[in-house]
Parts: C-alpha cells; structure tokens; sequence
C-alpha cells in the first residue's frame, strides 16, 4: 500500500510536470527568444512582440500570441535574404512591428473569436530596420522598410494555401526581390 500511495504520487507529479511543459507556447513568452542564432550571413533579431501591431490591436490577444510565428517569419527572412547576399557581405535585419494579415471577429458567435478572418481590411504589414554591410564591414545600405500589400486577397501564385503566414512570407520575398537585390547588386 505505502509502495503504492508513493507510486501514485510520483506518477501524479510527474503528469502535473509533463502539463506545465505541454501549455502551449506564446510569443511574449519571457523564455521565448528575441533573435535567431547566428547563422549564415544574416542575423535577426526582434522587438518585444507585445508591442507589434498583432497583439496590440488584436480583437482575441490570447489566438494572437499563440505560436511562434515571430520566429518563423525571422527564419523566414534569414534564409530569403540571403540568397541574393555575394560572398563576404552581410545583412543585420530587426523586425520592428508585424502585423498578421486578418483577424479575429468576436462579434460572429462564439467560436467567432477563434477564427482568423481574411478581409481586404486586414493586409499583412512589417515593419524593418536593416544594414547591409560587404565584405570589409562597409555599410553598403541600411534603411526601414515598411511591408504591406493591401491587395493580398487577389494575388495568385502562392507557395502554400496551406501556410498560416503564406501572406507575410510574400511580403519578405517581395523586399528581398525589389529592393536587396537591387541594393547587392549596385554594391558590386
């Protein structure tokens, strides 16, 4: 019996452990991460994201900070942008302030608050800080650039209709192909 009672409340412990671990996680999380690993020629880092636009704003905070769509959009830019980068420069990006294309409804019903809605009112928006730098550690560039496509409902020739962020991923790729490519390829 005493085996037994000890057995139990270790099993009991142990689940009561394995719960805490199993929340799920959130963007504004203090252990969450606020830059990506050094890897490659371009770093990421970020702002608070209880400051962005998509928690600040938003009709349901709890559905918006869930995730780490944070991080995933800064890998997203890692690898994008560094594509066009010639051998030897660099590129520091900072996200500043995103906001999600949609959002969320309450006013629907009950589950109204759980659903993402896509209206033309709700464009996906970023906001960046970023230096270019060539191979001596030379600024070749550096500005803000302000993402936004008021037309994402309409444009064909997605990656994924499947992808929560498809939308942002098209902004980074549309700056990486318009403007970096054009700042790496007058740097040479």
């Amino acid at each position: 019996m005493k085996g037994s009672l000890s057995t139990a409340l270790l099993l009991a412990g142990m689940l009561a452990v394995g719960s805490v671990a199993a929340a799920p996680r959130t963007v504004t999380a203090p252990d969450a991460p606020r830059a990506l690993q050094a890897d490659g020629p371009v770093s990421v880092k970020w702002d608070d994201p209880a400051k962005f636009t998509e928690l600040r704003q938003s009709s349901n905070r709890f559905e918006a900070e869930r995730g780490d769509w944070v991080q995933q959009l800064a890998r997203y830019v890692q690898t994008s942008a560094a594509k066009p980068l010639q051998a030897g420069q660099t590129l520091d990006v900072t996200l500043v302030d995103i906001k999600r294309a949609g959002d969320y409804e309450p006013w629907h019903g009950p589950r109204g608050s759980d659903i993402r809605i896509m209206r033309d009112i709700y464009p996906p928006r970023i906001t960046l800080q970023y230096t270019l730098k060539d191979a001596s550690g030379r600024i070749i560039d550096e500005g803000d650039a302000r993402l936004s496509d008021s037309g994402y409902l309409h444009n064909i020739g997605l990656k994924s209709d499947t992808d929560p962020l498809r939308y942002e991923k098209r902004l980074i790729d549309d700056w990486v192909k318009r403007q970096l490519t054009s700042r790496v390829t007058a740097a040479r």
